[in-house]
């Protein structure tokens, strides 16, 4: 139904048209122009608009200085124009790049800000928007009980006010808990909603990320060939609109899926692309997780041990920084198997 399609509330004002599959260097482009007009004839809210959208795509492109000063220029533009709502979203745009840059503390302090601002502002949608990116980088933390609880809530409220996108991300949400708890068949269930309604609203990035969910537990189950189908379909949908972290994401499963394989050569190929796209992105979560995963594949290959476990521990140290506490515990189990 028309209510349920898919919609970008990130783009505000004169980029409200764009839709949520607009390709971010498209999105990119109309915004810096949208920018550029708004420091020179437009109002303070019209720069805040602006700045969202540049912060939003430049976030998803890589920009990372350009976004950071993006967001911080929306906020203060938005402080000026007295709209507390606008000043939420760019919280909850700053939270969310802090959370890809690995400073999850960092994160949870400015989406904490960004949610409590934009209730306070009447925004229900910049709300909600905070309030699900405090569950998503308390997951990626590691905290699974404090976020399940988030994200349930997410999605009983997604549910009532019939949000695609906010019910997609909390069934994501919760498949990622169940799947790294060991409930292959809920998070199984919750994955082919996601991408069911991800598909029916027009979400094609959250569908991507759906199937991507998919052939994950797919494979797990030991139907490689079908995840790898999956994968590739989500890979096509992550090029076209320009998906980098997505993408990298995406690449980093595929190499998952073919250690699970046996196909360790080629799994060590695909984890390296994924590392370096991860590190052009410079996203740590990312870059350790393919790190992991190209040290396993070479191990399997036939690397010496002490290089292995000297390439691991040092690993170790480097996401002890990070806060990356569930990553910590996926490289020291791998330290584990190999010292037990």
């Amino acid at each position: 139904m028309d209510g349920n399609r898919a919609f970008a509330p990130e783009y505000q004002g004169a980029l409200r048209g764009m839709s949520v599959n607009t390709a971010y260097e498209d999105v990119l482009a109309q915004a810096r122009d949208r920018s550029r007009w708004a420091a020179e004839q437009g109002t303070a809210l019209d720069v805040a608009q602006a700045e969202l959208a540049v912060a939003e795509a430049c976030r998803r492109l890589g920009h990372l200085e350009e976004a950071d000063g993006a967001w911080k220029a929306a906020y203060r533009a938005a402080r000026t124009a007295g709209d507390d709502g606008v000043r939420g979203w760019a919280l909850w745009s700053g939270g969310t790049l802090a959370r890809q840059r690995g400073e999850l503390s960092l994160a949870l302090r400015l989406l904490g800000w960004g949610r409590d601002l934009s209730w306070q502002a009447g925004d229900i949608t910049a709300y909600g928007y905070a309030f699900a990116g405090v569950a998503e980088t308390l997951r990626i933390r590691g905290d699974f009980e404090q976020a399940r609880g988030l994200h349930e809530h997410v999605l009983a409220e997604a549910r009532r006010r019939e949000e695609s996108r906010h019910i997609v991300w909390a069934l994501e949400g919760l498949a990622q808990i169940e799947r790294n708890t060991g409930d292959l068949d809920s998070a199984a269930r919750r994955f082919a909603e996601a991408a069911q309604v991800a598909e029916e609203s027009g979400d094609d990035r959250g569908h991507a990320w759906a199937l991507r969910g998919q052939a994950d537990v797919l494979s797990l189950r030991g139907e490689h060939v079908r995840a790898l189908e999956l994968l590739s379909a989500a890979e096509r949908t992550c090029r076209r609109m320009d998906l980098s972290s997505a993408l990298a994401y995406n690449r980093k499963m595929r190499g998952n899926v073919q250690f699970r394989a046996g196909r360790h050569q080629e799994a060590a190929r695909t984890y390296r692309d994924a590392h370096d796209k991860f590190r052009a992105l410079r996203e740590p979560r990312g870059i350790a997780l393919s790190r992991l995963g190209l040290l396993k594949s070479l191990d399997a290959l036939g690397r010496p041990a002490e290089a292995t476990m000297a390439d691991l521990m040092a690993l170790r140290d480097e996401v002890n920084g990070n806060q990356l506490w569930q990553t910590r515990t996926m490289v020291e189990n791998a330290i584990a198997e190999r010292t037990g």
